[in-house]
């Protein structure tokens, strides 16, 4: 380490061959100095590298922008625990779209919430203020120009690897193997901080269950997505809530507002079952899961508020695959996803319809195979 606070590292450039070299450069602050040893006839290119890390000890305040969507924003509530829980003098505020605010309504770690809509665009507060450090978790236009508008002595930008995702879903050059869930990667943004161990955190205030206690088994359905090709089949979802029923369970179907024609239906036809999806309430839904023994999900929002509130889940993944980085983290889950397709995944995000018309990454995935994981994690 220099005396600027710097760790320097020397070693041959054929150690790097295989890392996206400009990218990880930038994201992690490093500068190269390219330098050759010789040695008679042989000779070795060395890479001086210079990783400035992040002191948070001389930092006061500290601007996290994320503004979508709902399980972008849950995931990084770990990083802003372990920063406040670590320092403890850090000042964290949080810019988000107005819709999502209510994951940061009771977070008492956060110092200030800023919220933003396309109405109102930001509050015109954040841009009399100059920040230590800014982190933009969102990377995107729109970040970008609200962060250029904010003073700050220091910045750092999340590398969301769209060109690795790219050539996964169109080329299935998978570089993304190895690559760390989402949570972690923000974290890697400040480069030498790491995680606490209690995975996501949802703060739901003085909420009541609208389930009544009893002697019931509570198992949650949450069978929406934004895109269709990340949902598990209405009728899939139907028959396994007819068989847990059968066996003695009571479902609980949780949706938002675009999910509630869905949710009621899917209710009409698994007997016993409970209708709690509503208008976007994700307090109210939050504190409703936690009477569940588990939750059967899609990859979706809904999927990480579970895990917020550290109640089990069972992922059905289609379109999409684990090496993207939102699979639940640090809480008890299976996935259940179809291994044997070459065009998974055909999307990073979703799509309204499957490409190849077959839908198989979904509809290969039975009611029986997810009642047999599903008793594996209740018991697990």
């Amino acid at each position: 380490m220099d005396g600027g606070g710097n760790v320097l590292i020397f070693f041959p450039s054929c150690c790097i061959k295989n890392i996206n070299t400009p990218v990880f450069f930038q994201q992690h602050k490093i500068f190269l100095y390219d330098c050759c040893l010789t040695n008679k006839s042989l000779t070795l290119q060395f890479i001086f590298i210079k990783i400035r890390l992040t002191d948070f000890e001389k930092l006061n305040t500290i601007l996290i922008i994320r503004l979508s969507s709902l399980g972008d924003i849950l995931l990084t509530t770990p990083l802003v625990r372990s920063l406040k829980k670590k320092y403890p003098h850090l000042l964290i505020d949080f810019l988000l779209r107005e819709e999502y605010s209510d994951v940061y309504k009771y977070n008492p770690y956060i110092n200030k919430l800023y919220t933003f809509s396309r109405e109102n665009q930001t509050s015109s507060d954040l841009t009399l203020i100059k920040y230590d450090l800014i982190v933009d978790l969102q990377n995107n236009f729109r970040s970008s120009g609200i962060r250029k508008s904010i003073k700050t002595d220091h910045l750092r930008i999340f590398n969301k690897k769209t060109f690795d995702k790219f050539l996964l879903v169109n080329f299935k050059i998978n570089r993304l193997k190895n690559s760390e869930q989402v949570p972690v990667r923000y974290a890697q943004v400040l480069g030498n901080f790491e995680l606490d161990d209690e995975g996501l955190d949802l703060f739901t205030g003085d909420r009541n269950s609208s389930i009544k206690k009893n002697e019931k088994r509570y198992l949650g359905f949450a069978p929406g997505s934004r895109h269709f090709t990340k949902m598990w089949p209405e009728d899939s979802y139907m028959n396994l809530g007819k068989k847990l029923n059968e066996g003695g369970y009571t479902i609980v179907l949780f949706g938002g507002k675009d999910d509630r024609d869905l949710c009621r239906k899917m209710s009409e036809q698994i007997p016993g079952s409970i209708d709690l999806s509503n208008n976007n309430d994700l307090l109210q839904t939050a504190v409703n899961m936690n009477e569940c023994l588990a939750v059967v999900c899609n990859d979706s929002g809904l999927m990480h508020t579970a895990c917020a509130m550290k109640v089990p889940v069972l992922v059905f993944y289609g379109s999409t695959v684990k090496e993207f980085g939102f699979t639940p983290f640090r809480n008890k889950n299976l996935l259940l996803e179809n291994y044997t397709l070459p065009c998974r995944p055909c999307t990073h995000i979703g799509k309204e319809n499957c490409p190849k018309k077959h839908f198989k990454c979904m509809l290969e995935l039975t009611p029986d195979s997810a009642f047999a994981k599903l008793k594996e994690l209740i018991h697990k």
